[in-house]
């Protein structure tokens, strides 16, 4: 039994959500998302969906938690929206974006340049005195965490000397370097 899967989705003012050939399009003041559902039935009343699988097979029962998951992500993102914020910690290391481009600056002998999607909002932060900060905002959540993702991979963060590109609040266990 799926607790997830079974709980239902309120859709808020301002948000419309159509199914149609099992895809599920949500659409609201940030954007428009849509997915494709299988193996599960969507039904929509008084504004709140619920979900209900068809069998009782076990890949239908793992996908009735994630479709339902899905559609709640969707509705939040076309809502308010998701951020992802990453701190680049090191000597020399920098960031700054001229439109949808991210020019890094990690050390090695040449700067990194990444082209960010269209969907994403891109923008960088740097203080004197402070880490630089890379903040990305989207409607779609699954976009902003693989785009965040591959920023840190460019450095992830090391133990010894904690350098390298990670989230804001993100703790990096440290190691004890050589000892004489």
């Amino acid at each position: 039994m799926s607790r997830i899967g079974n709980s239902p989705v309120k859709i808020p003012e301002g948000t419309t959500v159509e199914v149609k050939d099992k895809v599920v399009t949500v659409k609201g003041k940030l954007g428009e998302l849509s997915q494709e559902i299988k193996d599960v039935s969507i039904n929509i009343e008084d504004g709140v969906i619920k979900l209900s699988r068809d069998t009782d097979s076990k890949p239908n029962r793992a996908k009735h938690g994630l479709y339902r998951a899905l559609i709640s992500n969707m509705i939040e993102g076309v809502t308010k929206g998701f951020s992802k914020e990453l701190e680049l910690v090191g000597v020399g290391y920098r960031a700054k974006h001229q439109g949808q481009r991210l020019d890094l600056a990690l050390g090695f002998s040449h700067s990194i340049v990444l082209e960010i999607a269209p969907e994403v909002k891109l923008e960088t932060v740097s203080d004197k005195g402070k880490n630089p900060i890379i903040k990305l905002f989207s409607h779609d959540k699954q976009l902003v965490g693989q785009v965040a993702a591959k920023i840190r991979s460019f450095r992830k963060p090391e133990p010894y000397k904690g350098k390298g590109v990670r989230f804001v609040g993100e703790i990096v266990r440290r190691k004890a370097g050589k000892t004489a």
